[in-house]
C-alpha cells in the first residue's frame, strides 16, 4: 500500500478508536493489519486529528462560525450605516438569497450546516424588512406590520414545505405575538 494511502487509513482508524465508532479491539486489529505489525514505527503526521472526518468537522465548524459572524456583521451594517442604505440593503438581500440557496443544497445532503444557513438567511430577511419599513415608511405602523406578518408567513411556509420545525414554531409564535400586540394596544 502506498505510504500516503496508509497514512489516510491509519488516521481514520485512530479517529474511529478515539470517537468509539468501532470497538477498541477492532481498531487495534486494523492498526496491526495496516502497519503489518510495526505499530512502533508509525510515522509522524498520523493521528486522529488528521483524519478526513476530523478535518471535515473542523471546516464545517469554521463555516458555522463565519456564517454567524457574517450575519451579525451584516445586520450591524444594515442598521448602523446611514450612508448608502440602499446599497447595504441590496447586498444584504443578495446574501440572504445566496444563503437560502446554499441552505437548500446542504439540506439535500443532510449536512448540519443547513439549519445555520436557514436561520442566517431568515434573520437577514427579517432585518431587511425592518430596515425597509423604518427607512422608507417612517412612522407607518401598517407597513411594518405587513412586512412582519409576511416574514412570519414565509417562515410558516418554509417550515411546512421543508419540514423544519423551528421555522414553523417561529412563524406561529411571531404571528401570535403580532396579533397579541395589536389586541393589547
Amino acid at each position: 500500500m502506498a505510504n500516503a494511502k496508509k497514512k489516510i487509513v491509519l488516521n481514520e482508524i485512530l479517529f474511529w478508536k478515539q470517537n468509539k465508532l468501532l470497538p477498541d479491539h477492532y481498531c487495534d486489529f486494523l492498526m496491526t493489519l495496516y502497519t503489518e505489525g510495526n505499530e512502533t514505527e508509525l510515522e509522524e503526521g498520523i493521528g486522529s486529528q488528521n483524519s478526513i472526518i476530523a478535518t471535515e468537522k473542523r471546516s464545517k465548524f469554521i463555516l458555522i462560525i463565519l456564517s454567524c459572524i457574517g450575519t451579525a456583521a451584516l445586520l450591524f451594517a444594515l442598521f448602523m450605516v446611514s450612508a448608502l442604505t440602499w446599497a447595504v440593503g441590496i447586498a444584504v438581500g443578495i446574501i440572504a438569497v445566496l444563503l437560502m440557496i446554499f441552505a437548500y443544497r446542504s439540506a439535500k445532503k443532510k449536512e448540519m450546516l443547513s439549519p445555520i444557513l436557514h436561520i442566517a438567511s431568515a434573520l437577514l430577511l427579517f432585518g431587511l424588512s425592518v430596515k425597509v419599513s423604518t427607512e422608507y415608511f417612517p412612522g407607518n405602523q401598517i407597513a411594518l406590520y405587513i412586512l412582519l406578518i409576511t416574514n412570519c408567513l414565509l417562515w410558516l411556509f418554509t417550515g411546512f414545505k421543508f419540514k423544519l420545525l423551528y421555522f414553523s414554531i417561529s412563524g406561529v409564535v411571531g404571528l401570535i405575538v403580532l396579533i397579541g400586540y395589536q389586541i393589547i394596544s
